[in-house]
């Protein structure tokens, strides 16, 4: 652990701690934040009647677009001569959003992702391979400055030149990589091309995230590069990366560092809290941050959380692994699809690789899923002649039979009917360092 008396306080004491940042909080944003003082005002919720954490949660969910409409800066709490260092999202789905970091919210930054390094893996003195982008995406920066003050020799790659990556870490014989799940896999298909096995690279820990993956992503990227695989959780609008990190000897649900930030499951359709074990979306309050603290953030991720202490001694909450985004949640023909359900669908499935796109289509008034999956290289050269346009007859049965198969594990397992393409290796989209989207939507075309 990096920081053992921290990461073991005991639920109690962690609570007081949580309620005392919590009361503090509020007199903060409401001083220094007009958006948060009405509010507080509009919910009759003054700041001196706020004993803990447990009071912020009589006040409305803030919301991607409260950010977007207070853009560049409306719901900075310090003047800019204060911020030393933006950054922002994506803006994948609009405009980004602006986060900003004061001299201490760097070192929190630093700190919760010290922490994360640590949990999944990391010591000081280890070498760090570092492939999430650098800029003004969260990722890069953010470990990069926790695994310095964990005392580890950083290799800041970046995302993308795969083939530099793959230099680098024969090369320098990094411990552990950091980077998209999608993107390790990447790194492990170019080492096989190299003719490169798992047991000649010198990684021993993955610490990934930036997108949703699954146990079967998890086991493939650990067959690949033959390491231990872990989960970082965190999005730019409550810090970056480093809000939670599952344990290596565990591999059993992210610990969400509690002294900083303040964990609730919320209904996805009503926003009304929900206990602990059931799934609905993860909101967070930022319990120490200056720049830009949130009171009741809807991340949009779909996870659970319990908080029963770790079998490792940490006592702070976990999230389940994230299901996926509400927003990315697919509904085809009525049915609430999430691409980590297909992925689920398939686990098992030996001819099935985990590299795959879903196509979404109108035909007239009904939706049409399409499942674009590329088989494995065993089972390409089993059945790859019914495959291609030129195939033989029994090639086009074989091929046929595992459609089916493909088609009758997702209608089991989501109560949908797809249809099934299915594809030689090398044919899906493969991650350049960035995060990967797999699902075209056509609908909105």
């Amino acid at each position: 652990m990096f920081d053992p008396a921290v990461e073991t306080l005991p639920r109690p004491q962690l609570r007081a701690l949580q309620d005392g940042r919590a009361r503090r909080l509020a007199a903060y944003v409401y001083e220094r934040v007009p958006f948060y003082r009405q509010r507080m005002d509009e919910a009759g919720l003054h700041p001196g009647a706020v004993r803990g954490v447990a009071d912020l949660t009589r006040l409305p969910l803030t919301r991607k677009e409260d950010l977007r409409a207070s853009y560049p800066m409306g719901m900075f709490a310090v003047p800019q001569e204060q911020v030393l260092r933006i950054h922002a999202s994506s803006g994948t789905r609009g405009r980004p959003t602006l986060v900003g970091y004061t001299r201490r919210d760097l070192e929190t930054f630093a700190e919760v992702n010290a922490r994360s390094l640590a949990a999944g893996g990391a010591r000081p003195g280890m070498v760090f391979h570092n492939a999430y982008g650098y800029g003004l995406f969260t990722g890069g920066l953010g470990l990069h400055a926790g695994a310095e003050r964990l005392g580890m020799t950083v290799v800041p790659a970046s995302g993308g030149m795969t083939e530099r990556q793959v230099m680098l870490i024969l090369d320098l014989q990094p411990q552990i990589i950091a980077c998209t799940p999608s993107y390790a896999q990447t790194l492990a298909e170019a080492f096989r091309s190299r003719g490169v096995p798992p047991d000649q690279i010198s990684l021993e820990y993955g610490v990934l995230g930036a997108e949703p993956w699954t146990e079967t992503i998890r086991q493939d990227v650990e067959r690949g590069l033959g390491i231990r695989a872990t989960n970082i959780y965190g999005l730019s609008e409550v810090i970056g990366p480093g809000v939670a990190n599952e344990a290596v000897e565990e591999q059993d649900g992210s610990y969400l560092w509690e002294d900083h930030f303040y964990p609730e499951i919320v209904d996805r359709d009503s926003g009304e809290p929900l206990p602990d074990g059931e799934e609905g979306v993860l909101v967070i309050t930022t319990l120490t941050k200056e720049a830009l603290p949130l009171l009741r953030y809807w991340t949009g991720d779909i996870t659970s959380l319990t908080r029963e202490p770790g079998p490792g001694g940490r006592t702070h909450a976990r999230i389940g692994r994230i299901k996926g985004r509400a927003d990315d949640m697919l509904i085809v023909r009525g049915v609430n699809v999430y691409p980590t359900q297909i992925e689920a669908a398939l686990a098992g499935l030996a001819e099935a690789s985990p590299h795959y796109q879903l196509l979404v289509r109108r035909t007239r008034t009904l939706d049409e899923l399409e499942l674009r999956l590329e088989l494995t290289e065993e089972a390409f050269r089993a059945v790859g002649e019914g495959v291609l346009a030129d195939g033989d007859q029994r090639g086009k049965r074989a091929v046929r039979v595992l459609r089916d198969a493909v088609q009758h594990r997702i209608r089991e397992h989501l109560g949908i009917a797809v249809e099934v393409s299915l594809l030689a290796p090398g044919t899906v989209p493969r991650s350049a360092g960035g995060k990967l989207h797999r699902v075209v939507d056509e609908r909105t075309l």
